[in-house]
């Protein structure tokens, strides 16, 4: 005679053995995060606190630099440097503008109007990332010399008597003024803001637009109405991406301005490898950081879009 066997599930475990399974699952996203925090630690952190005590040192290079808690040295710099520090902003914010009003543009043509010819311009977009930033300046200091094609033919069109009167040229010539400094940020940034501009773009739903259109409503309050508002967070982005390295870029100035266009940028890497005031250098750099910050964080809110910060 034989006996049926029935299979018994098997026990659950016990309360200890899935208290610590529960618990490896819960540390898992951190270790994921392990390495990006170490990285930011040891190449982020700990350089900020190392420049953070060197704004507050006295000093020589001959005799060393102390920390003395000398905060006086922001004040000192601030006072000495705010012209360099309003240019900034004035040529970052300017070079920004012209991107916006550039690449907005370019980037609506590409998501909606470029067809099977999208890709190609796309690589057309981000082709100047595979040259030298340091190249690409020195070729606009070629383009806007002075006897260059540009210049003789913006002179034969009488734009330089006007530029000339508005204060952003001087003597009919570009290079060593305002405007070839704003011209190189502009050129060297735009890519910066094409790119958050058509991913923003090409995410809106074509059917948005057909509906306006069954709306009777006109391609401009299509656009102002719809395309504009969803394109909001490429904006932001754009424009954040564009104005902040901007502002502390100091080799367009070098080289296609001169002396009466420096950036800060231009006075930090001064202070840092010729004149070798590590104090002031560090402390301009911590000025610098707090007044993009603050600008930045009043932008994003006036623009609606915290969820960037």
């Amino acid at each position: 005679m034989t006996t049926a066997t029935t299979d018994h599930p098997p026990a659950p475990p016990a309360d200890g053995a899935l208290h610590k399974a529960v618990l490896r699952r819960k540390r898992v996203p951190y270790w994921l995060l392990l390495p990006g925090a170490l990285w930011l630690l040891v190449f982020f952190v700990a350089p900020l606190v190392y420049q953070a005590s060197t704004s507050v040192q006295t000093g020589s290079l001959e005799e060393g630099f102390k920390v003395t808690w000398h905060f006086a040295t922001y004040w000192d710099a601030l006072t000495e440097y705010y012209p360099q520090f309003l240019r900034s902003v004035a040529y970052s914010a300017t070079a920004t503008a012209l991107c916006l009003l550039l690449g907005y543009p370019l980037a609506y043509l590409i998501a909606f109007r470029a067809g099977r010819w999208r890709h190609v311009l796309m690589v057309l977009v981000i082709a100047p990332f595979f040259t030298s930033f340091l190249i690409r300046t020195l070729a606009w200091k070629t383009i806007l010399s002075d006897g260059g094609p540009v210049v003789r033919a913006l002179d034969a069109l009488h734009v330089l008597a006007v530029t000339d009167a508005l204060g952003v040229t001087e003597g009919h010539r570009v290079l060593a003024t305002p405007l070839a400094v704003v011209c190189g940020l502009t050129y060297n940034f735009l890519p910066f803001m094409i790119l958050p501009l058509y991913s923003s773009l090409e995410r809106i739903d074509s059917r948005l637009h057909e509906a306006a259109g069954d709306l009777y409503a006109r391609p401009l309050t299509t656009f102002r109405k719809v395309t504009l508002p969803l394109s909001m967070p490429g904006v932001v982005a754009g424009t954040l991406l564009t104005f902040i390295p901007a502002t502390g870029d100091y080799i367009n100035a070098e080289l296609l301005g001169s002396t009466d266009q420096k950036m800060i940028g231009n006075v930090i890497q001064s202070q840092f490898l010729r004149v070798l005031d590590y104090p002031t250098a560090a402390a301009l750099s911590f000025l610098l950081m707090a007044a993009i910050l603050a600008m930045v964080t009043v932008y994003i809110r006036k623009s609606g879009t915290e969820e960037l910060v």
